[in-house]
C-alpha cells in the first residue's frame, strides 16, 4: 500500500474518531436530538465528511454507542489486567467512570443506546464483555475478602453511572474524590461489631 492511500486511511479513522468524540460529548450535554451541524462543527469537520461517515442520525448513534461501550470494555479490562487487586480493579473502574462523567451520557443517550442494541448485535457482544469483566471482578474480590458479599456486578454497574456534582468551592476532580471514598468505603465489608 502506497504512503498516500495509508494517510488518507488514516485521515479517515482520525475524522471518524473526532465525530464519535464530538457527538458523545454533544449528546451528553444537550441530549440526541441537536443538529448534525453541530456535532461536526465540534469535531472540526465537515457535514459533508460526517454523513461519509454517518450517513443518518441512527447510524451516528450506533457508532457512538459502540465507541462508548468499548471505552468501557478497554477501561475494564485495563483495571483488572493492571491491578494488584480485584478490589483496586472495581475502584480503579468505578473512578474512571465518575472522571468520564458517564452517568451524564448514560442518563442523555440511555433511550438511543437501547434502540442502537436492538438494531446491532455486535453491541450486545461488547456490552457483554463489560458485563463478563464486572462478574469476574466482583467475584474475586468478595472472594478476596474485600468486598461485602451482598454487592453484585449489577451494583457495580449501577455505581458506575453515578452523577457526581460539585460544590462552589470545589473542582469536578476533588468532587469525583469525595464521592469515590464514600461509595467504595460503603462496599467494604464492615467487621461484625459485638452487640
Amino acid at each position: 500500500m502506497s504512503s498516500t492511500a495509508e494517510q488518507l486511511r488514516a485521515d479517515a479513522r482520525s475524522n471518524r474518531d473526532q465525530i464519535l468524540n464530538a457527538a458523545l460529548a454533544v449528546f451528553r450535554e444537550r441530549g440526541t436530538e441537536v443538529p448534525m451541524k453541530e456535532i461536526a462543527d465540534r469535531a472540526g469537520v465537515g457535514v459533508g465528511t460526517l454523513y461519509r461517515r454517518f450517513p443518518d442520525r441512527d447510524a451516528l448513534l450506533t457508532g457512538t454507542a459502540r465507541a462508548h461501550l468499548q471505552r468501557l470494555a478497554d477501561l475494564a479490562a485495563t483495571a483488572w489486567r493492571e491491578e494488584h487487586t480485584a478490589w483496586r480493579g472495581i475502584c480503579r473502574f468505578v473512578r474512571e467512570c465518575a472522571e468520564m462523567q458517564l452517568g451524564a451520557q448514560s442518563s442523555a443517550l440511555a433511550p438511543a443506546y437501547h434502540r442502537a442494541m436492538h438494531a446491532d448485535p455486535g453491541l450486545v457482544e461488547v456490552r457483554a464483555t463489560v458485563v463478563d469483566l464486572l462478574a469476574r471482578m466482583t467475584a474475586q474480590a468478595q472472594a478476596d475478602g474485600d468486598l461485602r458479599p451482598d454487592i453484585g456486578p449489577e451494583d457495580i454497574g449501577l455505581l458506575m453511572t453515578v452523577q457526581v456534582y460539585t460544590r462552589e468551592d470545589e473542582s469536578y476532580p476533588d468532587a469525583v474524590d469525595r464521592i469515590m471514598r464514600i461509595m467504595l468505603d460503603g462496599l467494604r465489608p464492615q467487621p461484625d461489631l459485638a452487640r
